[in-house]
């Protein structure tokens, strides 16, 4: 019989926030995945795990996946670990599971801490409906196009950055967001854990003068629905009713359908779209 892969959620801060569960796993697999042995091991040494490990990480994702799956086929369960937190969220653990499920090894997720849950119920930002971006990309061309889809997303955005780079990302923020509310939560679940409600322009002047430490989650506001349905007004306004029907014809809807979605957008009924179009 084939093994399983268990995704084994490991502190983010505070060893106290293992589970029994985790610990127990660790100790019973045949193998720990790590994403830094060197780290690991303190975690392990700590609570008394002797099971070997090996390196898995970003740069040798797929090929050690495909080691690690074989493993699997012949028989061993394999735990997988991050440096902190949850496998699979902003690390490499997603692949593994890739190859599991096109392999057929059964996969578990084992639950516990998450930076980006951690902050999020502890920010005062709503909840319901959230967005998690994790590391903004470094190519400037790729961070350009997904800041460009954050501009007007109405989900509160949760995205991670180091404390180097965080003056560079909160500018960055302010350009395309404008001053949208904003929590920044430092060193989460540690001796020295910071959680605070500001904005991104207050936040900017905050550590020009005090050097940002640790590692930082900042926990944004959405744009609010009604400012976006405005925007959208004044859009359509400065459209004709013939560009604004052609817009939706270039989607790829046909012309009723498109009378319908313009005659939505401007609060009026498609009679008279159909008659201004006459006119």
């Amino acid at each position: 019989m084939a093994g399983k892969l268990y995704l084994c959620a490991t502190p983010i801060g505070n060893l106290e926030d293992i589970t029994y569960r985790v610990v127990r796993t660790l100790k019973e697999v045949d193998l720990i995945g790590a994403e830094d042995t060197r780290n690991s091991i303190k975690l392990l040494n700590h609570f008394d795990i002797k099971t070997p490990m090996t390196s898995y990480h970003e740069f040798n994702k797929y090929d050690k996946a495909k080691a690690l799956v074989e493993e699997m086929l012949q028989g061993k369960d394999i735990a997988l670990i991050t440096d902190a937190g949850t496998p699979g969220i902003s690390d490499p653990g997603e692949e593994l599971v890739r190859q599991c499920f096109e392999a057929g090894v059964e996969v578990t997720s084992l639950p516990g801490a998450a930076a980006c849950i951690t902050a999020l119920t502890m920010s005062g930002q709503k909840t319901r409906r959230f967005v998690f971006e994790a590391f903004l990309p470094k190519d400037k061309k790729e961070k350009a196009r997904v800041l460009e889809n954050l501009e007007n997303e109405t989900r509160t955005m949760i995205i991670y950055e180091a404390p180097h780079r965080l003056t560079k990302t909160l500018k960055e923020l302010e350009k395309v967001l404008g001053d949208r509310s904003l929590t920044i939560c430092r060193e989460l679940t540690k001796k020295f854990e910071e959680v605070f409600q500001t904005t991104i322009k207050e936040a900017i002047t905050y550590y020009y003068e005090k050097e940002p430490k640790g590692e930082f989650v900042l926990v944004i506001a959405g744009k609010p629905q009604e400012e976006l349905e405005e925007e959208k007004r004044k859009r359509w306004q400065e459209m004709t009713v013939k560009e604004h029907v052609d817009y939706y014809m270039n989607q790829g809807n046909d012309k009723k359908e498109s009378m319908r979605l313009t005659a939505k957008d401007r609060g009026v009924s498609k009679r008279d779209i159909y008659n201004q179009l006459i006119k």
